[in-house]
């Protein structure tokens, strides 16, 4: 018998040990063993193996990272993957993430003991990146497969996949190909052997299919083997993560994921100012000199575009919010004549939109600001203090606005505010902590969810009693009405001083130059659009529930949002199958999901909670006031105190929820189906 293989069958001996009973023991069948809800994940510093990770991490999913570079690392052996508990055999990881297929050396006692331990408990293993081989049960490429860039191509779920882990998807993957000039993916597709079934192929040499991911049925064990390289950024993995986790739980594990989407029109009622393109800059600002942009030409809906709105979202199925400045809109109206087409239209339609308290008059919040500098700073009393907006002018913005709206017959939250230009909130550098009168006006007003930008706080965070939404700015600019305006804007932004720019893009490191400045006829429909949409997209496939946020003028002229959300809502829906819809949420119902996934990653942190498999009954306690996610295949059952009900609500082919344990229960106890 060769080395590895005596070595694996005496470390599956004593697995086995703690399995079957002795000899002096009742002929029953041994305990199924209980079987912990976590992902043992051995990493060596790549790509693939991070991108796994923070999957599990961004869906709630824990698991245990052991780091090959690490000397102090676990060593990996019996002892560390199992033991008894109660008398009951424990498998301590549901699944196993490794690098490659022989992560530990082929011959290593590490591989040996994780062989045994996958056979012994049937524990599923994804092997995160390789090459196609007959050890991971595919022929090599050169025997009718191929190996190269795979950027641009697309790829097929197949039957199987459809009807296992990749149900929720269409059918079609495409690599990303976002510059031509450089190898973004590089992929092994090789012809399955005995026991491999392809999950997701790709068209092979001569004929047929060869496989880019695919479980390899053998020797008592599964592997998920996957032959492509990718990171956590990419479409392909963002699309295909779901899939890949729902195989190495088996589809049941802690977290849940959902593709959300939603978009705040800020502004409305109000006009915004216009670019410049003579000065390169937006009369009204502190750095353009000369000029009020809102009075100068002001960019505004009118009713025809309010009318377009409605209509728009009809046949796209999805529902804007409307955050709303009434004191602007009223302000307009005494200005012009008297009357209002635009807020007599938006009002008429006001059912068919969301709408969010952005501040009477969307005045700034925070510091009181001095202008006589670039860029402005806080105004300071002569001791020095700075000078604040008070509580009575930001307590009196929020409620003249809830109660205009209420009179308007529109249905309004008053738990949500967006503060114009997120004022109010710490804004660095000038003015590093929030205005202290802030929280204390939320609360006069009832407020519970106050946005933030997320490009400058990404996390949310308490703002006394209330709590922030981080939202993504949409690179539509607030003050272009029209396509060549964007694109001139963009090209004074994104190009060099050679080229005409401002240049940002040479000293900022975050940022890339443009080759060459767009056409101002073209530019945006053929480079701005396809690039915010992936941007938009990237966050919605992403388990990301944070809001996105435009301007009222995007809705106007030119109606430049439209054709970001159009490509989004199209690209997403080529992606995913009817089971899997996009989730539009409120601004509150934001808030409540980032508060709960920070609750539980506290939880997880801390080591409170327990979750565990055995059989078909799966056991989940988690500290009081603490709810937990949980997903689950469909026909599962949550147990009552008396019977059960059926559990969560159903997404991607799966069910899954937020839930707690019911009333006089200590623990969450879900019942799986038996077929």
């Amino acid at each position: 018998m060769p080395r590895n293989a005596r070595t694996a069958a005496l470390v599956a001996a004593a697995l086995l040990a703690t399995v079957v009973p002795s000899a002096g023991a009742s002929a029953a069948a041994p305990p199924d063993p209980r079987v912990d809800l976590t992902v043992l994940v051995v990493d060596d510093g790549g790509s693939a193996v991070e991108a796994i990770i923070a999957e599990l991490r961004s869906t709630g999913v824990p698991y245990r990272r052991v780091d090959l570079a690490d000397s102090g690392r676990p060593v990996i052996d019996a002892g560390f993957l199992s033991d008894t508990v109660s008398g009951r055999p424990r498998a301590k990881y549901q699944g196993v993430v490794l690098p490659h297929e022989s992560a530990f050396g082929p011959d290593s006692a590490e591989q040996a003991a994780l062989t045994a331990y996958e056979q012994t408990f049937r524990i599923p293993q994804v092997d995160a990146y390789t090459w196609a081989h007959p050890g991971v049960g595919l022929d090599y490429t050169s025997e009718g497969g191929w190996s190269g860039s795979l950027d641009g191509s697309t790829a097929t779920v197949t039957t199987a996949g459809k009807a296992g882990p990749f149900r929720y998807l269409d059918g079609a993957v495409t690599f990303e190909d976002n510059d031509p000039t450089i190898s973004e993916s590089y992929g092994y597709a090789g012809r399955p052997r005995e026991g491999f079934t392809s999950l997701l192929d790709v068209p092979a040499a001569g004929g047929g299919r060869a496989s880019l991911i695919g479980e390899y049925a053998h020797d008592g064990r599964r592997e998920l083997v996957v032959t492509f390289a990718y990171n956590t950024y990419q479409r392909q993995f963002r699309v295909l993560a779901r899939g890949i986790v729902e195989w190495l739980t088996e589809g049941v594990h802690l977290g849940q994921s959902r593709n959300y989407f939603s978009v705040h029109v800020d502004d409305v009622f109000a006009p915004d100012a216009r670019w410049d393109a003579a000065r390169n800059c937006t009369p009204g600002d502190f750095d353009c000199p000369g000029g009020d942009g809102e009075a100068e030409n002001p960019i505004r809906m009118t009713a025809a575009d309010a009318t377009y709105a409605a209509t728009w979202q009809k046949s796209a199925g999805f529902t804007l919010d409307m955050v709303y400045n009434g004191g602007q809109g009223e302000q307009w109206k005494t200005e012009n004549g008297g009357t209002d087409p635009l807020a007599a239209r938006l009002i008429a339609d006001r059912a068919q939109y969301r709408w969010i308290n952005h501040t009477y008059t969307h005045p700034f919040l925070g510091c009181v600001q001095d202008n006589s500098t670039v860029p402005w700073q806080c105004a300071k009393t002569a001791a020095g203090a700075t000078l604040w907006t008070s509580r009575s002018t930001i307590s009196g913005q929020i409620r003249d606005n809830h109660n205009w709206a209420i009179a308007k017959g529109i249905s309004v939250d008053r738990t949500e505010l967006v503060t114009g230009e997120h004022s109010g909130l710490r804004t660095a550098p000038q003015q590093p902590a929030d205005n202290p009168h802030l929280s204390g006006a939320l609360a006069d007003n009832g407020v519970k969810w106050i946005a933030s930008d997320n490009s400058r706080e990404p996390q949310q965070r308490a703002v006394g009693a209330a709590k922030t939404v981080p939202r993504h700015p949409m690179n539509v600019y607030y003050n272009v009405g029209t396509a060549a305006e964007m694109a001139d804007e963009y090209n004074w932004i994104y190009t060099s001083r050679a080229d005409g720019g401002s240049g940002i893009c040479e000293s900022n490191p975050a940022s890339t130059c443009l080759p060459a400045p767009l056409d101002t006829a073209t530019g945006y429909a053929g480079h701005i659009v396809p690039q915010e949409a992936r941007t938009a997209l990237s966050h919605v496939v992403a388990n990301d529930p944070r809001p996105h946020y435009v301007h009222q003028s995007n809705l106007a002229e030119d109606r430049l949002l439209y054709p970001v959300l159009d490509r989004v809502l199209a690209d997403y829906r080529g992606l995913y199958a009817d089971n899997a819809p996009l989730v539009n949420p409120r601004q509150r119902d934001v808030g409540v999901e980032l508060e709960r996934r920070a609750a539980w990653d506290r939880a997880l942190a801390a080591g409170q909670v327990t979750a565990y498999r055995i059989g078909t009954a799966v056991t989940v306690k988690a500290p009081s006031g603490v709810t937990a996610p949980i997903t689950a295949p469909e026909g599962t059952r949550k147990q009552l105190l008396l019977g059960t009900a059926v559990f969560g609500t159903a997404y991607a082919g799966a069910r899954s929820s937020w839930t707690t344990p019911e009333v006089l229960q200590s623990t969450t106890t879900l019942k799986l189906p038996t077929a």
